[in-house]
C-alpha cells in the first residue's frame, strides 16, 4: 500500500469547523441550554449566535446564498451545537429537513425563492410528512391537495411539526391523487403568512424542550400551483429520499447529546472522591468509561461514512447502500446517546438525577432520537429490505 494512501478521516477544513462551532456553542449556547429546556421556550440566543456565525443552514448551496458546506460539515455543526443544547441542534437540523425536498426536486424557481432567505437567516424550514394517524405509515396520510385552476388547496393537519410556528416556511405532503397510494402524494411548499394556515398548542415534552413541535393546521390554504415541489405525484419518493439525508442529521444531533454527556461525566469522575480516591480511578467505573467511548467512536464513524455518501449522492452519483447506511448510522447513533447520557447519569449517582447537572437533560433529550424521522424498529425493518432485495 502506497504510504500516501489519504487518511479516512475529517480534512483540516472540517476540524477547524468542529473548533470554531464548538468554541461558538460553549460561550453563546450552553449558558441558555438549562434554562431554554426549564422554561420551554425557543433558543432565540443560538438562533442569533448561529445566523451571525452563518451556521444556521449551512448546507445551503452557494449559488442561492449559502456557505455550501458538504453534508459532513452540516453532521459536525449540528453534533457540536448538540453537545451543548440538543433544542438548539433542531435549527440547523430541520433547515435541512424542509430544504432538502426543494434541492432534490424543486424547480429552479423555487429554489431561489425559498433557499435564498433560509441561507440569508431570514427564515426558518419545517417538514411536514407526519399525521396523528400516519407516523410509521405516512403514506397513509390525509391531507388532500386540490388543483383549482392555477392554484391548489390545502386541508387536513399535520402532526408533531419541529420548530412548527417559528419557521416561515414549510414542505408539507398531500394526497393528489386519493386512488394511487404512495404515487398519489405530492409535496407543496406552505408559507406561514398562507390564509388558512395555524398551528396546534405546543407538545408537553419529555425532552428537547426548546425546540417548539406543534400541529400545522391547513383550513382551505389556497397556493399558486408553482408551489408544488417536482411532479404531481412524486411527493412521497421525494419524502423517502430526503430522509436518507436526513436521518444523518438525526445521527448527527446523537453524537453530540452523547459527546456532552461523556465530557461532562469525565469531568466529574476526576474531582468526586469517595474511600480516599477519585472515583475515576476505579475500575468499575473506568470499564463504563471506555465502552461509552468506544461505542460512542463507531456510532460516529458510521455517521460520517454515511454523510459522505449522502454527499456523494446530492451531487448526482448513485450510491445504492445509501438507505441502508443513513439508517443504519441513525439507529446505532441514537441507540448508543441513549445509552451513554444514562450511563453519565449513573455516574453522576444522586446528582445525576438533579436539574442542577445537565446530564440528566441530555439522557431526556437523547430519547426522541430514538423516535423521530423513523423509529429505530423502522430503521431496522429498512436495513433487512434493504438487505434482503
Amino acid at each position: 500500500m502506497s504510504p500516501d494512501f489519504p487518511t479516512y478521516a475529517p480534512s483540516e477544513e472540517h476540524e477547524l469547523l468542529r473548533s470554531t462551532v464548538r468554541e461558538l456553542a460553549d460561550a453563546k449556547i450552553a449558558p441558555h441550554a438549562a434554562e431554554v429546556d426549564e422554561e420551554a421556550r425557543f433558543p432565540q440566543e443560538a438562533l442569533d449566535a448561529l445566523v451571525q456565525n452563518d451556521l444556521h443552514a449551512v448546507h445551503v448551496p452557494e449559488a442561492y446564498g449559502g456557505a455550501g458546506a458538504d453534508a459532513l460539515a452540516t453532521v459536525i455543526v449540528i453534533e457540536e451545537v448538540a453537545r451543548a443544547c440538543a433544542s438548539s441542534s433542531l435549527i440547523p437540523a430541520v433547515n435541512k429537513l424542509g430544504t432538502v425536498p426543494v434541492l432534490l426536486s424543486g424547480s429552479d424557481e423555487l429554489k431561489k425563492k425559498y433557499l435564498t432567505p433560509v441561507a440569508q437567516g431570514d427564515a426558518m424550514f419545517s417538514y411536514a410528512l407526519s399525521e396523528a394517524e400516519a407516523g410509521s405509515d405516512a403514506a397513509g396520510m390525509k391531507t388532500r391537495a386540490v388543483r383549482d385552476g392555477d392554484h391548489w388547496v390545502l386541508n387536513g393537519a399535520k402532526m408533531w411539526i419541529t420548530n412548527a410556528g417559528v419557521s416561515e416556511y414549510y414542505t408539507v405532503m398531500a394526497v393528489t391523487d386519493p386512488a394511487a397510494g404512495g404515487r398519489g402524494i405530492s409535496a407543496f411548499v406552505v408559507e406561514k403568512s398562507d390564509e388558512g394556515v395555524s398551528f396546534g398548542p405546543k407538545e408537553r415534552k419529555l425532552g428537547i424542550k426548546g425546540s417548539p413541535t406543534r400541529q400545522v393546521i391547513l383550513e382551505n390554504v389556497r397556493i399558486p400551483a408553482d408551489r408544488i415541489i417536482g411532479a404531481e405525484g412524486t411527493g412521497f419518493k421525494t419524502a423517502l429520499a430526503t430522509l436518507d439525508h436526513t436521518r444523518i442529521t438525526i445521527a448527527a444531533q446523537a453524537l453530540g447529546i452523547a459527546q456532552g454527556a461523556l465530557d461532562y461525566a469525565l469531568g466529574y469522575v476526576k474531582d468526586r472522591k469517595q474511600f480516599g480516591q477519585a472515583i475515576g480511578d476505579f475500575q468499575g467505573v473506568q470499564f463504563m468509561l471506555a465502552d461509552m467511548a468506544m461505542r460512542l467512536e463507531g456510532a460516529r464513524q458510521l455517521t460520517y461514512h454515511a454523510a459522505i455518501k449522502s454527499e456523494r449522492a446530492m451531487h448526482g452519483a448513485k450510491i445504492p447502500d445509501l438507505t441502508f447506511v443513513s439508517s443504519a448510522c441513525k439507529a446505532l447513533a441514537s441507540d448508543v446517546a441513549m445509552d451513554v447520557t444514562t450511563d453519565a447519569v449513573q455516574l453522576l449517582g444522586g446528582y445525576g438525577y438533579t436539574r442542577d447537572f445537565p446530564v440528566e437533560r441530555m439522557m431526556r433529550d437523547a430519547k426522541i432520537t430514538q423516535i423521530y424521522e423513523g423509529t429505530n424498529q423502522i430503521q431496522r425493518m429498512v436495513m433487512a429490505r434493504q438487505l434482503l432485495k
